[in-house]
């Protein structure tokens, strides 16, 4: 180990492709990216402008639309750079950082699923003390445990991973810095490392996802033995089916990634499938919460509408 050279940057392999495809690669991503803040922007600024939607579902999906713009933002940007960088490389500083962010968003993303589960179990199946159970305090304080659970589990791989001895190569097979490939390029034992991917992230994204299953199980179970009004199905369905298919795009990606904690050789099949949940499911979260409700579809409208009726001269019409 002595006579060997330590690392002190690492080179993105990224996406390589011929030039010509490069260009479309780049633009398609760049749109994505762009689609990513502008809708889930929307979204955060009709929530926080409607008061009749300060409701705790929609508070937690304006925390949803902030983690999905950040999530987004910690990979896509870097990998927007180095389609038309001859070396795109990254300081091991500066992967340490962007794998802790990428965990830190990824974490607290499937966490805060998990608690938009049980505010729709709660409002369900028991709506009389859903003003108690969901107030204000217990809302923020539950956003708060997902956000600082998911920098905690971020942090810690982060400080493991920093611990590892890096002696070269220094070519890291993804578009950003991601655990299993950074492991590939160690010198010493990644023994620990490995351990702590399969108990603790998997604990991380199996608890939500297990508490997922059990709290619409239970609402599935509610409605059929004691909702009879076809109306309130409709009702419950119409919020429930946006989360379930939003905790299925993130979910069938993350499990197929992570609940394998190999270092294998799979490195292009691990690219396409992070991209599917760092760069298009942040697009899709936003259209399908709109698209499939119609209180947010009503806000916005209005909010268009008001725009559109302010004459030039700034004030308001009559």
């Amino acid at each position: 180990m002595e006579n060997q050279t330590e690392v002190n940057k690492f080179i993105l392999m990224g996406l390589t492709s011929p030039f010509n495809f490069q260009n479309l690669l780049f633009t398609v991503f760049l749109l994505l990216y762009l689609a990513t803040l502008v809708w889930n922007g929307a979204i955060i600024v009709v929530l926080l402008a409607e008061p009749h939607l300060h409701t705790p579902m929609y508070f937690f999906l304006g925390n949803l639309s902030c983690l999905d713009i950040f999530f987004s933002t910690v990979t896509v940007p870097k990998m927007l750079a180095g389609f038309f960088s001859e070396v795109h490389t990254i300081s091991v500083k500066g992967c340490l950082v962007q794998l802790h962010f990428f965990h830190f968003l990824g974490s607290s993303e499937v966490i805060l699923l998990g608690i938009m589960a049980y505010d729709r179990y709660v409002a369900i199946c028991n709506p009389l003390r859903y003003t108690l159970l969901m107030r204000k305090e217990i809302c923020v304080l539950m956003a708060a445990a997902a956000w600082s659970t998911g920098f905690f589990h971020a942090l810690m791989h982060a400080v493991v991973t920093a611990h590892l001895p890096f002696c070269g190569p220094n070519h890291v097979e993804h578009f950003f810095c991601d655990i299993k490939p950074l492991l590939k390029l160690a010198c010493g034992s990644t023994y620990i490392n490995l351990m702590l991917l399969s108990i603790v992230t998997s604990c991380i994204v199996m608890g939500p996802f297990i508490f997922i299953l059990l709290s619409y199980l239970y609402i599935i179970t509610f409605l059929l033995l004691k909702v009879k009004s076809w109306s309130s199905w409709q009702k419950a369905f119409s919020t429930c089916g946006s989360h379930l298919t939003v905790v299925a795009l993130l979910y069938v990606p993350v499990l197929f990634n992570y609940m394998l904690p190999t270092v294998g050789t799979s490195s292009q099949q691990d690219m396409i499938v992070t991209l599917i949940y760092s760069a298009i499911t942040p697009v899709l979260n936003p259209l399908i919460y709109t698209l499939r409700n119609q209180e947010v579809k009503i806000a916005v409208k209005k909010m268009w509408t008001k725009k559109t009726k302010l004459p030039l001269s700034g004030e308001w019409k009559s």
